[in-house]
């Protein structure tokens, strides 16, 4: 049989490109696209309200990004605190995550103004620069900035007036710091952070801390047991989980698609007890 020359030449191009020639009467099946981004999917399919804040800090504007959750009775505000790359997407998806579990979620660009042009966390090259950045923030500027985001939480209508704060890597740090400044935080989680070393400043705090620690992650965790210590013998409450197998980051690791086993269940694991605390 006899096939027409147009055929013959489709079909030898896609010998030659490594793909099956489209039977008879039917189109080439389109080429397999890669799976969206699952944090910028959730954001961008939330149902829930999201919305950006500006505040007046002296000259400058600090960015809050805020979500609200679908519910009618007054809800908690979480003060969400980034990790030491900024505002990223992720921490967006967080406060998204935690305003699905009926609270909400306030989490500063504690960037503002400090990136190229006096942009924030999104004005940076990448993750290096932001990180570079951040650590040359002034200490009272970090706390300053958490509370304007705090009192604008807790003014919020939808709001219950209370409060508690979250934070992860350096904003773990930086919210067993706040419990230390903020005297109505109803509760302080740490995600893999430091403990601040003053005795005296451990003394001013009020809320329960609530820390976060992964077994493989010796820079933070080593610390663990003596900080416990310590707010015992302060009379303050912390309890600390340390999750197996899990290393530095495993909160953010353990929620991709790649992430280890051990990221995984900790995780899973850390998600459930903190909807579990915030509830009380």
């Amino acid at each position: 049989m006899n096939l027409p020359h147009s055929l013959v030449l489709a079909a030898l191009f896609a010998v030659l490109a490594g793909q099956d020639p489209a039977p008879k009467g039917q189109d080439p099946k389109p080429a397999a696209q890669p799976p969206g981004d699952p944090v910028k999917q959730r954001l961008e399919n939330s149902p829930r309200h999201q919305e950006w804040v500006e505040l007046k800090q002296g000259e400058r504007t600090l960015h809050c990004f805020v979500v609200f959750p679908e519910k009618k009775e007054k809800a908690l505000a979480v003060l969400v605190i980034h990790e030491n790359k900024g505002l990223t997407d992720w921490v967006r998806a967080v406060s998204d995550e935690l305003a699905e579990a009926g609270y909400i979620a306030i989490a500063p660009d504690l960037l503002s103004g400090a990136g190229p042009g006096g942009g924030k966390t999104d004005s940076f090259s990448g993750n290096d620069a932001a990180t570079q950045a951040l650590y040359k923030l002034p200490p009272q500027q970090v706390t300053a900035d958490l509370n304007a985001a705090a009192d604008h939480a807790t003014k919020l209508e939808a709001g219950n007036g209370k409060l508690a704060a979250i934070g992860f890597c350096w904003g773990g740090t930086q919210s067993f710091a706040f419990a230390t400044a903020r005297k109505d935080l109803r509760a302080a989680l740490v995600f893999y952070g430091s403990a601040p070393k003053d005795e005296a400043l451990l003394s001013k705090i009020e809320c329960p801390v609530f820390g976060f620690y992964g077994e493989n992650d010796a820079r933070i965790t080593e610390g663990v047991a003596a900080t416990g210590e310590l707010m015992k013998k302060l009379g303050k409450k912390f309890e600390p989980v340390v999750y197996p197998g899990a290393g530095h980051g495993f909160f953010r690791m353990g929620a991709a698609p790649e992430a280890s086993a051990a990221n995984k269940q900790a995780h899973a694991e850390a998600w459930t007890r903190v909807k579990a605390l915030l509830s009380n």
